[in-house]
């Protein structure tokens, strides 16, 4: 089933889609909640239901104004160099364990929101990705059952701040500046993709202006291998997020570079699943409650 959590006049509620429709999950099942957190514990509640199955009036989804996934997800982890010519236009040696950090909750934003330029940098760079959200939790996960851990796969938009990320080893100063993450805004169970959501077309762009184009098969390190390889050292919760890297074509590697302006809407699309749009704004720009002004 295609998932969106979303809001409308305030209200955050759970959605089913299908094509450019959506119906009210949480209206129908109160018990659904407001976020996918009660799906995640209670799959069951997915059991049998079909779009065409539910009950109540279709909306468009255009009304509907996105929110995260999960509001409030317990670890965020992500794979810094998954695809082999990312690693090569970085610079990098190909390693043979993978480049892991960590994002914080005040990172992230819904698609839709914006994405800001922070007023100290202007090397704000994009980086589309597949998302994958824990469904069942669990340490010592083996790889060939670590697929049955997927609750469900979304689209990221990892922005990066470039030079902040280039002023230590460690890369969480650039990858944790405030609302450059974008998450969303479907969510689509691995029931409707191909298993570990390889062979799945996966592009950013800018209007006409492709920046990205790539294939899920390319990544080195699966889903399931992922899955297993994180779970060796720490334990992975239900309404965990791990982003699985992006390929090649980002910002700092183009000659001369392609940085994010103002103004501009980019797009991160996975096949099968949808695209996470972001309107770039400039820091100096937000309201002082953050929202664009």
């Amino acid at each position: 089933m295609k998932l969106l959590v979303g809001h409308i006049d305030g209200k955050s509620a759970v959605y089913a889609v299908k094509g450019e429709a959506a119906k009210n999950l949480t209206r129908l099942m109160p018990e659904v909640g407001g976020d996918l957190m009660q799906l995640i514990a209670n799959p069951a509640l997915l059991a049998g239901l079909s779009f065409d199955g539910i009950a109540g009036e279709e909306i468009a989804v255009s009304q509907i104004t996105p929110a995260l996934p999960v509001a409030n997800p317990g670890k965020i982890i992500c794979l810094g160099l998954n695809y082999i010519d990312h690693i090569k236009e970085g610079g990098y040696e190909v390693p043979d364990y993978p480049a892991l950090f960590m994002r914080s909750l005040d990172s992230l934003m819904p698609a839709g929101a914006p994405m800001v330029r922070p007023s100290c940098s202007e090397k704000l760079d994009y980086e589309v990705e597949l998302m994958l959200i824990v469904g069942k939790g669990g340490r010592h996960i083996a790889e060939q059952e670590a697929l049955g851990h997927v609750f469900g796969y979304t689209v990221f938009n990892d922005g990066s701040v470039r030079d902040y990320q280039r002023k230590t080893h460690q890369w969480t100063p650039g990858k944790n500046f405030d609302q450059t993450g974008a998450v969303g805004p479907f969510v689509v169970t691995p029931d409707e993709l191909p298993e570990g959501a390889t062979g799945l077309k996966i592009e950013s762009r800018v209007g006409d202006e492709i920046l990205q184009s790539a294939s899920t098969s390319d990544m080195m390190w699966s889903v399931a291998r992922t899955i297993s390889t994180i779970s060796e050292y720490t334990t992975l919760r239900a309404g965990d997020l791990i982003a699985m890297g992006t390929p090649p074509g980002v910002g700092h590697a183009k000659k001369p570079p392609r940085w994010l302006r103002p103004g501009e809407v980019v797009e991160a699309e996975v096949e099968g699943i949808g695209i996470c749009y972001s309107p770039v704004v400039d820091e100096k720009d937000l309201s002082t409650d953050g929202r664009a002004s």
